[in-house]
């Protein structure tokens, strides 16, 4: 059983036997793990299950545009986020065909800004 899963439960047991300005905050709670759970879901169902980007945002009652960002928080698809914060059908290919090869994912890393070098001193 998740750690997740288990937090979930937990809150919800307290928020059910707290009083209603109590329960908010167990709620709360409960509302940001069951997201991160799932952004987690999402990302395992585009790169090990091969669902597109639309078919797993329909499934999550989420339009295709949602899923690239919540994608892009994930520690599965992160490193292949785009300097926008999001994750495009691209970067899910490039992460499945790394998987398959069994390439770690680098972190991602924005290249240095090119600098001007002239050629000659005179």
């Amino acid at each position: 059983m998740s750690n997740r899963y288990a937090r979930i439960r937990a809150e919800l047991a307290l928020a059910e036997s707290a009083d209603p300005p109590t329960a908010l905050s167990h709620l709360r709670v409960v509302l940001e793990e069951v997201s991160l759970l799932l952004d987690e879901q999402l990302a395992h169902a585009v790169v090990d299950d091969e669902l597109s980007l639309r078919s797993a945002g329909a499934k999550a009652g989420l339009s295709e545009n949602a899923v690239g960002p919540r994608l892009a928080g994930t520690q599965m698809l992160a490193p292949y986020a785009r300097p926008d914060g999001r994750v495009t059908a691209k970067e899910v290919q490039r992460a499945r065909y790394d998987k398959k090869g069994g390439v770690p994912a680098a972190p991602s890393t924005t290249p240095k800004p090119l600098r001007f070098k002239p050629r000659r001193n005179t």
